[in-house]
């Protein structure tokens, strides 16, 4: 589900801070460290749904870093945005199948520096049936988690 087990180890916890856990894998002989969280609470008018999921992403190899995404648990509305707002901050989401992502590099630096500071992160979206979600994340244990991360994997 989170990585190609073809090419990956497992994902070894490195640690559990608070709404956060941090892991690691190895992908092509590159380290990769990631944070993930699931919702407090989900919303919706909806009978089945998968796991949900945020994750911020560090690739140090291909020397990408705090990449937000976003696991739905349904397949989106074709065409659709997701929005997340951490802290009264909005940000737009790309989506495509059951994942959301932020448009470039500036908008994940955002949203991850927001979600270290912040207190709450709530993820909007519509599935291909048009079904509105809400979904509200804790953010306890988030810096600590973006720490173990990025001493992890390297990252400044």
């Amino acid at each position: 589900m989170l990585c190609n087990t073809a090419q990956a180890n497992e994902p070894k916890l490195i640690g559990e801070h608070g709404d956060w856990k941090a892991y690691m894998f190895m992908e092509n002989n590159n380290k990769v460290c990631y944070m993930v969280s699931q919702p407090k609470k989900t919303s919706g008018n909806y009978t089945k749904r998968g796991d949900v999921f945020a994750l911020i992403t560090h690739r140090p190899a291909e020397k990408s870093k705090n990449v937000f995404s976003y696991i739905a648990g349904y397949t989106y509305k074709s065409g659709s945005e997701a929005t997340v707002t951490v802290n009264n901050q909005n940000f737009k989401l790309f989506t495509q199948d059951d994942s959301a992502w932020a448009a470039d590099e500036a908008a994940d630096n955002k949203i991850t520096d927001a979600i270290k500071r912040g207190s709450s992160l709530v993820v909007k979206g519509a599935s291909s049936r048009g079904t509105e979600t809400v979904d509200t994340f804790g953010l306890g244990g988030s810096t600590a988690a973006f720490k173990a991360i990025s001493a992890e994997c390297g990252v400044k």
